[in-house]
């Protein structure tokens, strides 16, 4: 059954059940950070997964099965590490390389896929440009990929927490956390990058992120793709989950 097309509600309070899937995660603590993992009892030695982000009360949902029942048949895992809104704070980053090493601790492999969708592209981004050599490839969903985009014009109190400063700090210091200006070692380590995002998105401009970053890469010696969808927003629907290109991406660069 086809997913109807409908405005993303991820930046809007949500009260729902986590996980909303078919399959049931196994859920830890690392930290004070909420945890899942669906995993595919995959017989590789190092297990392939794929990190996802934003994982949060009401992420991943429902439209994602489509690529969860991809990934599970191919013996890829799935999982995520929920921190709240955060926006690629050290700190946050911190936590997640915590995470990371729970993941491979317990068997998964030393070098996941990110993908980032919406807010968690910033998220999953900040971090690969930290850990180049920890990431397989990095894949996004029309993401947040600029801190001087969505985070500063629509949620700056968010973000202000997140790095814990007052604006005059931050708006002074954010060019040196923002990975647009990071992507040299990246690039360096051969990390490819795919990317759907829709010319219409007026939440997260595809101008102000994905076309910066692979722009930027592309002149870095990167690998970097993006397939641009016409006339689609912010939203859920088909183009966006249910895309072939992503999952092929994505599948070859995690059991590579």
């Amino acid at each position: 059954m086809k997913f109807i097309c409908l405005l993303v509600l991820s930046f809007l309070p949500f009260v729902a059940q986590a996980h909303r899937l078919e399959y049931k995660p196994v859920e830890f603590l690392v930290g004070s950070s909420k945890c899942f993992v669906l995993d595919a009892n995959s017989s590789d030695k190092n297990k392939p997964w794929v990190w996802y982000a934003p994982t949060l009360p009401a992420h991943p949902d429902p439209s994602h099965s489509w690529y969860i029942d991809k990934l599970i048949e191919k013996g890829i895992s799935f999982a995520g590490c929920d921190q709240g809104e955060v926006r690629g704070s050290p700190k946050s980053l911190d936590r997640f390389t915590n995470f990371y090493n729970e993941m491979v601790d317990r068997g998964y492999s030393k070098q996941p896929v990110l993908l980032g969708q919406s807010r968690g592209g910033l998220m999953m981004l900040s971090w690969s440009v930290k850990n180049p050599k920890k990431v397989k490839a990095f894949a996004g969903i029309y993401p947040v990929l600029n801190l001087r985009s969505w985070p500063m014009k629509r949620n700056l109190s968010y973000t202000l927490a997140d790095f814990e400063m007052d604006q005059d700090t931050f708006l002074k210091t954010v060019d040196l956390h923002n990975p647009i200006h990071q992507l040299a070692e990246l690039a360096e380590a051969k990390v490819p990058l795919f990317i759907v995002h829709g010319d219409s998105d007026r939440l997260v401009p595809l101008e102000e992120n994905t076309e910066i970053v692979i722009n930027r890469y592309t002149k870095l010696g990167g690998k970097a793709e993006v397939k641009v969808v016409p006339g689609k927003g912010h939203q859920v629907c088909d183009d966006f989950f249910k895309s072939k290109e992503l999952i092929e991406f994505i599948i070859q660069l995690t059991k590579h």
